[in-house]
């Protein structure tokens, strides 16, 4: 791992130490792809250090708002002179029967298939799927040129780790992230509104089956 003396584009050690203590999921921020390795006794690492959240779940607990998300969608759709549809409404209460990340083919998969009652046509998933990121209610992720949906309305800010080799997205919250954004953000008198922050990797189940299938291969 390159490790850089620059003050510019880099951040204490002893945060990212303080940070990133244990190591059960190998992740990277940008393209450096290898174990957790420590850095402390240098004096500022780059942004591209890989590090690891032990705590992180797959998903986190809702947060209490005002509006349903269909009166929240409601709301929009008069904003933009527009009208709720039998199929905006099949397919906003089928996105939010349940938390989960999901794209269009796996929402059309569950919707009525043709010739159903409720049927919704693809094109009309894809259009109502962009409205609801407009109005606030989902969140875009782009995975490796996939397009992945989450609940943003009613849900708290989070980040997530994704795993390359099974494509799971594990959700956590950190308040030492979060300290640290501040921190960096202050230092070059920027002021935050929001961050997303997606670190990839191999997960603790898919990195055990890998080491799995090579104690096989070693004794062969």
């Amino acid at each position: 791992m390159a490790h850089t003396g620059s003050s510019d584009g880099g951040v204490s050690a002893k945060i990212i130490c303080e940070f990133y203590k244990r190591a059960t999921f190998w992740v990277t921020l940008g393209v450096v792809i290898e174990q957790f390795m420590p850095v402390c006794g240098a004096e500022s690492v780059s942004l591209s250090i890989c590090m690891s959240m032990s705590d992180a779940r797959s998903s986190l607990d809702p947060i209490d708002v005002a509006l349903s998300p269909q009166e929240r969608f409601d709301e929009f759709l008069q904003s933009r002179g527009m009208r709720n549809t039998p199929q905006r409404r099949t397919i906003l209460k089928h996105v939010f029967s349940k938390h989960e990340h999901f794209d269009a083919d796996q929402l059309i998969d569950r919707l009525p298939a043709r010739g159903k009652t409720g049927y919704v046509s693809r094109p009309t998933v894809y259009r109502t799927l962009s409205e609801f990121v407009d109005a606030g209610l989902l969140r875009k992720l782009i995975l490796d040129g996939r397009t992945v949906y989450e609940h943003d309305y009613g849900y708290p800010q989070h980040d997530h780790l994704y795993c390359t080799d099974c494509r799971r997205l594990l959700e956590f919250q950190s308040a030492d992230l979060i300290e640290l954004r501040n921190r960096v953000a202050a230092e070059r008198d920027f002021r935050v509104k929001t961050h997303r922050l997606i670190i990839t990797g191999v997960c603790e189940e898919c990195h055990r089956k890998s080491r799995r299938v090579r104690k096989r291969v070693d004794m062969v």
